[in-house]
């Protein structure tokens, strides 16, 4: 069996993205990892190639910056990485550059991909999810967080990005998928606040035209935090990858359940869902 890792990022150090921690917290699964990185100004390329491994195997892009509809540019930089795959390889294993695997959980990833990689009716393996936001110390509990997606592949040309690159699509239809028994980390909503106000600020770019930025994403020097819906305290380790960048945390994040933005709708479906476990009108991106 044989496994490629997949990613892509443009101008991580400026958008403080942990793509390092990402690619290393799956390197020891591949057998190669084929990193799209868009022409960048910050180093970021650099970056990547100061990793010291041979699986690495960079491939330079250029975003279409036209592209300003529902994410599109995210799925075609995915695509291109997702075309760069060795053909000799059974699965494809995504990450995006703010998305980390606990090391605890690489017994249990290759399990699953042992288990199904004769069995080619399953299309892909579907992983649980953290949320975290604001600080490494809280993850979000709320209905706008979504709870799985598919991050390992069949290596399958067939296959591609869907809408924003969030998950995959064969031929337009929802991959078949069975749980990979792992949780993703998901890091993207815990950045220094002068950071997280400029992705915004520029992320949004790729998804809505300039009247809407004007209109949603007041100019400041630093993002608002307190915007937060329901979060939980989280108790368990990060993973060993993430340690030196916790470490190296320089801002104070504080959470105040009284000051939670919601409404009485929002409180009700919250409530249904953590009695019953069922959330209410869920969009899956899969068939399980």
């Amino acid at each position: 069996m044989k496994v490629s890792g997949f990613t892509f990022v443009r101008n991580a150090i400026r958008y403080d993205y942990p793509v390092v921690e990402s690619i290393c917290s799956i390197l020891p699964l591949c057998d190669e990892l084929i990193v799209a990185v868009g022409k960048s100004d910050d180093g970021t390329r650099e970056r990547i190639s100061s990793i010291r491994s041979q699986k690495i195997k960079i491939i330079d892009t250029v975003w279409d910056d036209t592209l300003r509809m529902g994410g599109q540019v995210l799925a075609v930089e995915t695509n291109k990485a997702m075309d760069a795959i060795s053909p000799m390889s059974d699965w494809a294993f995504y990450i995006q550059a703010d998305e980390v695997i606990h090391e605890k959980y690489h017994g249990p990833i290759r399990a699953a991909m042992e288990r199904w990689n004769d069995r080619q009716e399953m299309e892909g393996l579907l992983f649980n999810y953290l949320h975290f936001w604001g600080s490494y110390d809280y993850i979000g509990d709320s209905r706008q967080w979504y709870r799985k997606e598919v991050r390992i592949i069949r290596n399958d040309k067939h296959i591609r990005s869907y809408r924003d690159a969030q998950g995959f699509r064969r031929e337009g239809k929802k991959l078949k998928v069975t749980p990979a028994n792992a949780t993703v980390y998901h890091y993207g909503w815990v950045k220094p606040p002068q950071a997280q106000q400029d992705k915004q600020e520029s992320f949004h770019r790729y998804w809505h035209d300039d009247r809407w930025l004007k209109k949603k994403i007041p100019k400041s020097m630093e993002y608002d935090y307190s915007g937060m819906g329901y979060l939980v305290p989280f108790k368990e380790t990060h993973p060993a990858v993430m340690q030196e960048r916790i470490a190296a945390k320089d801002w104070i994040f504080h959470y105040d359940h009284h000051l939670r933005q919601s409404s009485m709708k929002e409180d009700l479906l919250h409530f249904i869902e953590k009695t019953t476990g069922w959330r209410i009108g869920e969009y899956k991106n899969f068939k399980l």
